[in-house]
């Protein structure tokens, strides 16, 4: 972001960067990431506005969900999630679900910290392809996202799907998060850090016939 009529240039920069990442995951991935919403101009709780530094960026474990909701065995979704149980017999519905809540807490954090290594081990290629441009640009803008669950309310399997051996399972998170992003002044820039309820749906996958036990993120939107 420059300076015009005294108005910082480099916070002009920082937001066409954040357009052009936006622009890049949605071409990629077809639909907005669930930590990767529209930039939006720092909003302060309250409506106060705020000139100070804020904490320094993190990602905090917390409680973990209040509820999860697995599908009834003779609904469809139940059905598909039992032909996956004819292909792997260790697989089981609400297994999986705790599993997927945990990923979701993780790979939040990681996105949060920049850590490639766990991304890279959670998704799949294009998805951390999007991902990883989405942490490189932040970190040449010199910028620091701060991504805090403080609750996960509901966790739900809500989709399934199986072609061949590759099962897929759409999982809705409804959770309360703080997420913005600072510069490297310590100054928001986008988002906020009031507690918003938000809905996530994410997408994983794995291939049932092989022995690799790890269901990969490969889409993820707000709902």
């Amino acid at each position: 972001m420059g300076a015009s009529g005294g108005f910082p240039i480099d916070l002009i920069l920082f937001g066409m960067i954040a357009a052009f990442l936006v622009l890049r995951l949605r071409s990629i991935l077809g639909r907005r990431t669930g930590f990767e919403r529209p930039a939006q101009p720092y909003q302060p709780p309250g409506g106060q506005t705020s000139s100070g530094p804020v904490i320094e960026g993190r990602a905090e474990p917390t409680a973990p969900a209040t509820s999860r909701t697995v599908p009834e065995a003779d609904s469809p979704v139940g059905q598909t999630l039992a032909r996956m149980r004819e292909i792997d017999r260790s697989f089981d519905p609400a297994a999986f679900l705790d599993g997927a809540e945990k990923a979701f807490r993780i790979i939040v954090a990681a996105f949060a910290s920049g850590d490639r290594t766990t991304l890279r081990g959670l998704l799949n290629d294009d998805t951390y392809h999007a991902f990883e441009q989405a942490v490189a640009g932040r970190e040449a803008a010199g910028q620091t996202q701060i991504s805090t669950i403080h609750s996960i309310q509901n966790a739900a399997i809500e989709g399934a799907d199986l072609r061949g051996s590759t099962g897929s399972i759409g999982v809705r998170f409804v959770s309360d998060q703080t997420s913005f992003t600072q510069d490297g002044a310590g100054h928001p820039v986008i988002g906020t850090d009031a507690v918003t309820e938000i809905t996530d749906i994410w997408t994983f996958e794995r291939d049932l016939s092989t022995r690799d036990p790890v269901w990969r993120l490969v889409s993820a939107r707000s709902a």
